[in-house]
């Protein structure tokens, strides 16, 4: 398998460099830079041929060591100022379709290897894992959307937005790893609408069409003119708000179920849907924990880790046939005719029943939709390939947007809800494609914790293609059948278990859990105790609770439909606001890059340098116990 990691490791300081020169296409050095870049990235392609994936961490360690030793001489360490960033806003110029052709010449090298890399063990659990951890919260999705929107989407509407987006990112996209479906945001999307023009007697699947069709011309524009250049301010900061909303969109949700149970099947019925989506929360939590812990061998932990939450639902599917709850009905999901639509019509929508005038009116919409897709995918592209997994093949934003605005209008042809990247299941799917093995600490006071370090990801296309035709066969009828049994309190756990492993890893829960800790048990390695304000990260937290606020509140509303725009605000809040309230050095540590340099070498490097060692747990590439610089490790367990 060719590694890539190790290339990345080698040349990275040189990057980081280049990042800062090469970012003035008009400079004078722009010929120099990129023959720079051309034969370093030569020489990653060679040296991914012989490299193997047990040194990519060395090289990735030695690599961030020699880049730290660059930044401490930069007089500022976080953010682009005076030429740099004069430099950067001159690599801003429109060079038409540059972005997807570069895309493509990066990973074209690879497409062959994202299919042989596949024959490893991790896409096994990654491709069942996927497959319930997509199709399950889709299917409480399409629950939501078949009653708010009167049954225009239904299961297979859903189902079949999911197979139309993995099919077409797992066989095209230039990150394949990036999972793709039904989101909560576009959930909110949808019914806002229809709660919108529905009342005027607008076709509302036609009207969505041509929300689809403007918004593909809008995708492909920013395709062709490099928007996604602009991600290069993207920051943990603007992720970990958005993923902190998509967390407890996922948590409404999942009460929004258990209500309803109420009106639709009774008290009796209600009482006893908490008490399963409870014990589906709890099952779930306690597999995952499991997962980290010391308990039986480590290949049983992996199992229960592995496949503890579609085995979760499996059981409490027929969990409620047993003893006395038999005799309670419980409200289970309503599924259609295999490969039918929910209601009677074709799969292609009749799109000219609609006026001329509704025809623009969608236009505003579709901006909305285009501005709402632009961060949401982009930032689970991101966090999917984040500082913390050590990829080795590049990243290519301009040519998923691209393919997204594609799958866009194909599914407003379709009369289907709009696919894009999912969060939190993206991250997941690359944490599930982690190779890691367990070392031990020479810290007396971290003994019996296990601590696993990431070796390497498998990245291929096989786990997301396959977990794409695994749900169109959820459309057969059996399978449908078998769908239709599955309690909707069951799906309610779900979402809480989705919800609450997303506020677990994110920034926003950690800062939180920092500031109620006790200070006398916070370990001194944290880099957040290495503030001296501690008031910064009281700042910090609350700025992100009110972003996070600000856009949680708008969707309870009728202005719902408007909640993307504050969600892009929050990047030049980011990047121009925020640095004339804090220090550089407390940025370094309470904010990070969502993505390596070379993962954001497709958008012209990331904002500002953040590597530093009051943050070192973003580019380790360790999870479990957090070994820090300076710790001595030797491997146990390869």
């Amino acid at each position: 398998m060719p590694s890539l990691g190790a290339s990345y490791g080698a040349t990275s300081s040189s990057q980081a460099i280049d990042g800062e020169i090469a970012l003035d296409p008009v400079s004078s050095v722009h010929s120099h830079t990129s023959s720079t870049r051309k034969k370093s990235w030569q020489q990653r392609q060679q040296a991914s041929s012989h490299i193997s994936p047990s040194r990519t961490n060395s090289s990735f360690s030695s690599s961030r060591q020699n880049r730290l030793s660059i930044d401490a001489e930069a007089p500022v360490a976080f953010s682009r100022a005076g030429t740099n960033h004069s430099s950067f806003i001159a690599h801003q110029r429109v060079h038409l379709f540059r972005g997807m052709i570069q895309d493509i010449k990066r990973r074209a090298a690879y497409y062959w290897s994202d299919w042989t890399d596949a024959w490893d063990y991790r896409v096994v659990p990654a491709t069942v894992y996927m497959y319930f951890a997509n199709i399950l919260p889709a299917l409480a999705f399409s629950l939501d959307m078949f009653e708010k929107t009167h049954q225009s989407y239904g299961v297979n509407e859903v189902l079949l937005a999911s197979v139309l987006g993995s099919v077409v990112f797992s066989a095209a996209a230039a990150q394949p790893l990036v999972i793709v479906g039904v989101t909560g945001p576009i959930t909110v999307f949808n019914y806002t609408v229809y709660d919108i023009m529905a009342p005027q007697g607008t076709n509302y699947l036609a009207f969505m069409f041509w929300i689809g069709l403007w918004s593909l011309i809008f995708h492909w524009v920013l395709a062709i003119t490099n928007a996604c250049n602009g991600l290069t301010y993207v920051t943990r900061f603007s992720c970990d708000i958005f993923g902190f909303y998509v967390a407890f969109i996922y948590l409404q949700k999942g009460i929004q179920v258990l209500t309803r149970q109420w009106s639709m099947a009774g008290e009796t019925s209600a009482y006893l849907s908490i008490m399963v989506a409870l014990l589906v929360l709890m099952s779930g939590y306690v597999c995952s924990m499991l997962g980290e812990s010391t308990l039986f061998q480590r290949y049983v932990r992996k199992f229960i880790e592995d496949y503890g939450t579609p085995l979760t639902i499996i059981f409490f599917t027929g969990f409620v046939h047993i003893g006395h709850m038999r005799d309670v009905s419980v409200e289970t999901l309503p599924t259609s005719k295999a490969f039918f639509p929910t209601v009677d019509r074709s799969w292609l929508v009749n799109l000219w029943d609609i006026s001329v005038g509704e025809v623009f009116l969608a236009i505003p919409f579709a901006i909305l939709l285009t501005i709402l897709f632009y961060f949401d995918h982009n930032v689970s592209s991101l966090i999917a390939q984040g500082t913390e997994f050590p990829l080795r093949k590049p990243a290519g934003f301009h040519w998923d947007i691209f393919l997204l605005g594609l799958t866009t209008g194909i599914a407003g042809l379709l009369g289907i809800p709009f696919p894009n990247g999912l969060i939190p299941q993206a991250p997941f799917h690359t944490q599930a494609l982690c190779v890691t093995r367990q070392v031990s600490d020479d810290d007396e006071t971290k003994k019996g914790r296990p601590i696993l370090i990431t070796d390497h990801v498998v990245e291929q296309r096989v786990s997301n293609l396959t977990q794409g035709l695994l749900t169109l066969g959820t459309m057969t009828s059996p399978l449908l059948v078998v769908l239709h049994l599955i309690p909707q309190c069951v799906l309610a756990g779900l979402f809480f278990i989705m919800g609450v492993q997303a506020l677990q890893g994110n920034g926003i829960t950690q800062k939180l859990v920092f500031l109620a800790q006790d200070h006398t048990f916070t370990p001194g390695s944290n880099p957040l105790k290495r503030l001296e304000r501690r008031s910064a990260i009281w700042a910090f937290v609350t700025l992100e609770l009110v972003g996070f606020g600000a856009t949680f509140a708008t969707t309870q509303t009728i202005a719902a439909i408007g909640f993307p725009v504050i969600i892009l605000f929050l990047i030049p809040v980011r990047s121009f606001l925020l640095p004339l309230w804090f220090r550089p050095e407390e940025l370094a540590t309470l904010d990070a890059p969502t993505a390596s340099p070379f993962t954001m070498e497709s958008v012209g490097g990331a904002y500002g340098h953040f590597e530093s060692d009051e943050n070192p747990s973003h580019t380790s590439g360790v999870r479990g116990g957090g070994i820090f610089e300076g710790n001595n490790i030797q491997s146990s367990e390869e």
